[in-house]
């Protein structure tokens, strides 16, 4: 039985994959969880061997153990918000739709881990339906990046990765024709030297959010990061517009602030805690 009594501090769930170096998926999401005032808890759906130079290796974990910690958090915790980051297979995809359906989150946000940086696929290609078809449609936001927008479209990927892409005209269109409430094209990956762009789509409107590039290469789970954030910030109450704006205001301060961190030696991580002492 869950909980009527809201909780003091906001739960948001992550539901993800995990990071071995920390920078990514589950860890990256608790991270930012925390550091924007809410509580996290997590549901592991695979385990990666990487780091910030890569990913090397991925463990999807036993649906029903997937099952059983949905069961578990959601019997016990006052979840108001849930993010979805890596699912890895069609079975796992199945059965956290078929769990959201059943309980309703509040909030829900999306982000369709399909691709690594590197553009190596982390969702089975067998996925994508349900994916779709299933969950997607459940979400307040999804948060495709422009190499993940074009694999739901049906667009050619070769430009997914880590090469500069320029978003095509109709990307915009094409997405508000997929029928889902609301979308955040994620610009990061766009040719623009000076910015980053990203559109809020819905049915009728695209709004567009823009900010100074920053010239920092520890980009390591900024996809990760941002979903995260504005899950917790509509946790606490803000609007979907004023999550995602100060998801982004948070963000870039941790992307700024992540050459503090010195960690490994490609792409390192965010410094998701530069608000706090931590790191300092």
């Amino acid at each position: 039985m869950i909980p009527s009594s809201p909780s003091s501090i906001p739960v948001v769930l992550t539901i993800a994959g995990s990071d071995s170096s920390g920078g990514a998926g589950i860890q990256a999401d608790i991270k930012t969880i925390s550091a924007t005032g809410c509580y996290a808890c997590s549901v592991m759906t695979a385990s990666t061997a990487q780091n910030t130079q890569g990913v090397f290796d991925v463990l999807p974990l036993p649906v029903n153990h997937v099952i059983q910690q949905l069961d578990a958090v959601f019997s016990d915790l006052n979840i108001v918000a849930v993010k979805i980051g890596m699912l890895a297979n069609a079975e796992i995809v199945e059965a956290v739709a078929n769990k959201l359906q059943t309980v309703r989150p509040r909030h829900l946000v999306i982000d369709p881990v399909l691709l690594s940086t590197s553009g190596r696929m982390l969702l089975s290609q067998d996925a994508l339906q349900p994916l779709q078809d299933m969950l997607l449609p459940m979400a307040d936001l999804v948060t495709p990046n422009l190499p993940e927008a074009a694999v739901l479209l049906g667009y050619p990927t070769s430009d997914s990765g880590e090469r500069r892409i320029r978003p095509r005209p109709e990307m915009i269109a094409d997405l508000q024709r997929l029928g889902l409430p609301a979308i955040l094209l994620k610009g990061g990956h766009a040719d623009d030297p000076h910015y980053s762009q990203d559109w809020l789509i819905t049915a009728s409107t695209a709004t567009m959010f823009s900010a100074a590039r920053i010239n920092e290469s520890n980009t390591h789970g900024t996809g990760c990061t941002l979903s995260s954030a504005i899950a917790a910030y509509l946790a606490r109450g803000d609007s979907l517009s004023s999550a995602v704006e100060a998801a982004k205001t948070y963000i870039s301060g941790a992307i700024r602030h992540a050459s503090q961190l010195d960690v490994g030696q490609g792409k390192g991580p965010l410094h998701h805690f530069y608000q706090h002492s931590f790191g300092q």
